[in-house]
C-alpha cells in the first residue's frame, strides 16, 4: 500500500473493538438483511432524537428521496431548497422531475436566508408571473406546478432557522423535510435536529458523527407517512403483503443487517463522539482565531449544541483560497473546498440556464470555504501541526 503524502488524514471514523464485534456477531448468524439489527437500530434513533418513527435506509439520499415521495412531490412541483449545500439535496428533487428552486444563503451561517425564504413563498404563490420569475429558473421551469414543499439543510452540523421556517411552512400550507444528514444530535433552541420539519433525516458516511458504512435513517411523528415510507424502502412492500406481493412502486433502499450492527454500536456513545469533535473544534479555533486571514466557523446563538461534521475556515482578503490550498497541500496537510455551488454543477446549470451571479452569497462562501482535517480520532498534536502549516500557508 502505498505511503500518503499527507501528515494527517482528512478524516477518520471512530471504530472500537464494540464495534468490530458487533459486526461479527451478525456475521455468526444467518440474518444478514431485514433482521433485528436494522430495527435495534431504529429503536436507537427513535430514542435519540425523540421520534415515533425512524425508518433505516441505505444512505441519506435514499431517506431524503422518500421524504420527496411521502410528501406527494409530482413532476413540475416547486421545492425550495438552498445551492449551498451537498447535490443530494438537490437530485432528489430532481428524481421525481420536480422543478428546485434555490434560495441563497445566510452569509455567517450558510443556512437557508429566511427573509428571502419567506419573499420567494410569498411571490411564487401569488399568482403574479412577474413576481415568480423572479424566483424560477431562466430555462427549465415553463410547465411548473405549484409550491408544494421546503427542503432545509442543517448546514456543516448547525440546524437552520426553524422557527422562521416553518412560519413560512405552515402559512403557505408546505410539507417541510429536514436534511439533518450533517447534523445527528444539533440542538436548535434545546430542542434536538431532526423533527422541526414533516420528515428529517441523517446520514451516516465515515465522515459522519457516527457511521454505518453507508446508510441514512429517516425520523418522523406522522404515523402514515412512516408506514408508507417503510414499504417503499422495501420495493414497495406494504403491511399485510405477502413475500413476493407489491402494494407501492418501492425501492431497494434497505439498509442490511451489519451495517445497522454497526450504527446500534456506534450510537451506544453518541454524545461521548460528539464530544469529542466539539473539542477538535475548540481547539482549532483557539489556534486560528489570531489569524487576521482566516475567518472562524460561526455557530449562531439559537444553536445551544453544535454536532460539527466539518470543521470550514473562510479564506479573507487579499488571502485567495485556492493558492492557499495549493499550499496547504504542498505542506502535507489535505484540505477541500466546502461546498461547491449546486447551481454552478455543470448538469444543473445546463438543464437550468444559472450562472454565476445568481446566488451571490453562496458563490462568496464557496469561493472562500475549505475544510480542515477532522474527526472525533484528531489528536491535539494533529490540530497543532495543521495549524502551524496554516500560519505558515497564510502568512504567505
Amino acid at each position: 500500500m502505498a505511503e500518503s503524502k499527507y501528515l494527517v488524514p482528512m478524516s477518520s471514523p471512530e471504530i472500537d473493538e464494540s464495534d468490530r464485534q458487533a459486526v461479527l456477531d451478525v456475521l455468526r448468524t444467518t440474518s444478514l438483511s431485514i433482521g433485528p439489527r436494522v430495527v435495534e437500530f431504529e429503536k436507537s434513533i427513535c430514542a435519540y432524537s425523540g421520534a415515533r418513527h425512524a425508518i433505516a435506509v441505505n444512505s441519506g439520499t435514499s431517506g431524503l428521496h422518500l421524504c420527496m415521495r411521502a410528501a406527494g412531490i409530482q413532476p413540475g412541483d416547486l421545492v425550495l431548497t438552498t445551492p449551498f449545500s451537498f447535490v443530494s439535496s438537490t437530485n432528489v428533487i430532481l428524481y421525481d422531475n420536480a422543478i428546485p428552486v434555490f434560495v441563497d444563503v445566510d452569509p455567517a451561517s450558510g443556512n437557508m436566508d429566511v427573509k428571502k425564504l419567506a419573499e420567494a413563498a410569498a411571490d411564487l404563490t401569488s399568482g403574479d408571473p412577474a413576481r415568480m420569475r423572479k424566483w424560477l429558473p431562466r430555462k427549465g421551469a415553463e410547465a411548473h406546478g405549484k409550491l408544494r414543499a421546503i427542503l432545509a439543510v442543517d448546514v456543516f452540523g448547525q440546524p437552520a432557522n426553524y422557527d422562521a421556517i416553518r412560519k413560512v411552512a405552515d402559512q403557505y400550507n408546505l410539507k417541510l423535510i429536514e436534511d439533518s444528514c450533517e447534523a445527528l444530535g444539533a440542538e436548535y433552541k434545546g430542542r434536538r435536529a431532526g423533527l422541526f420539519g414533516d420528515y428529517g433525516v441523517f446520514a451516516f458516511y465515515p465522515n459522519k458523527q457516527i457511521t454505518t458504512g453507508e446508510g441514512g435513517i429517516i425520523v418522523t411523528n406522522d404515523d402514515q407517512a412512516a408506514e408508507y415510507m417503510a414499504s417503499l424502502r422495501n420495493q414497495g412492500r406494504a403491511q399485510g403483503d405477502t413475500w413476493l406481493q407489491h402494494t407501492h412502486l418501492g425501492y431497494n433502499y434497505r439498509l442490511d443487517e451489519m451495517s445497522s450492527a454497526l450504527g446500534v454500536s456506534q450510537m451506544s456513545r453518541i454524545d461521548a463522539l460528539i464530544d469529542r469533535r466539539n473539542r477538535v473544534a475548540q481547539l482549532y479555533n483557539r489556534r486560528l482565531a489570531a489569524i487576521p486571514a482566516i475567518e472562524l466557523p460561526y455557530v449562531g446563538p439559537e444553536t445551544t449544541r453544535m454536532s460539527w461534521f466539518v470543521y470550514v475556515i473562510r479564506a479573507k482578503a487579499p488571502l485567495q483560497r485556492d493558492r492557499f490550498a495549493a499550499a496547504l497541500e504542498a505542506e502535507g496537510i489535505p484540505v477541500r473546498p466546502y461546498f461547491l455551488p449546486i447551481h454552478l454543477q455543470p448538469y444543473i446549470a445546463d438543464k437550468f440556464g444559472y450562472r454565476e451571479g445568481d446566488f451571490p452569497v453562496t458563490e462568496d462562501l464557496g469561493r472562500r470555504g475549505l475544510a480542515l482535517p477532522f474527526s472525533s480520532c484528531m489528536t491535539e498534536d494533529q490540530v497543532a501541526l495543521v495549524c502551524e502549516k496554516i500560519e505558515k500557508c497564510a502568512a504567505g
